[in-house]
């Protein structure tokens, strides 16, 4: 009987055992297909991740847009503003630099005007007056258009105010008289020689 007893304890144990091995093989079931739960989130997260990312993304291009339409507004802005300043205020640096022979013209007449100087000095001081004032012009870039009497006519640079019976053959359809100076600045004709045409 003492034998018998102890066999049934040995099953119920073992029946115990395998019991208990159960609810663990049926937790780890359970766990196993809780990771499939998990794997099936993150497929289900993955999508979502990638579409958070392109709004980011998108985010971040929009501020970068922004960013530079404003810069680009401010530049546009900055410029033309400078834009209207040089056109305001370029010709003072010319202005600036004429004032010394305006003052020159009026010592000038004041001297003429107490009688201290004959009109010979008179006439000289008007012709240093005159080279000063070319000299100026000539440093801001301003040249006369010289030799031009027995060239040919260039509609470009000139202005044919008449045209003349040539003194000769070689003259014809040449320039025989320049009534008014011409002008470069640079390479840019400021204003047009009025030439007399021989024909």
């Amino acid at each position: 009987m003492a034998e018998e007893k102890e066999k049934v304890k040995e099953t119920e144990e073992q029946t115990l055992d395998t019991a208990g091995d159960q609810p663990q093989d049926s937790s780890e079931g359970f766990e196993t297909t809780g990771a499939k739960g998990d794997k099936n989130q993150e497929k289900e997260d993955k999508p979502q991740s990638k579409e958070e990312k392109l709004l980011v993304e998108n985010q971040e291009l929009k501020e970068k847009h922004l960013r530079l339409y404003s810069e680009f507004e401010n530049y546009r802005r900055r410029t033309a503003k400078e834009r209207l300043d040089l056109i305001s205020t370029a010709s003072e640096e010319v202005i600036k630099d004429l004032l010394p022979i305006l003052d020159d013209f009026e010592r000038s007449f004041k001297a003429g005007t107490t009688g201290e100087n004959t009109e010979a000095q008179q006439e000289e001081g008007v012709k240093l007056i005159y080279h000063k004032m070319v000299k100026i012009l000539a440093s801001k870039g301003l040249k006369p258009m010289e030799g031009l009497v027995g060239e040919p006519f260039d509609a470009e640079k000139q202005e044919a105010i008449t045209q003349i019976p040539a003194p000769s053959d070689n003259l014809k359809g040449k320039i025989v008289d320049v009534v008014e100076q011409g002008y470069l600045l640079g390479d840019k004709v400021v204003r047009y020689a009025k030439v007399v045409i021989g024909k």
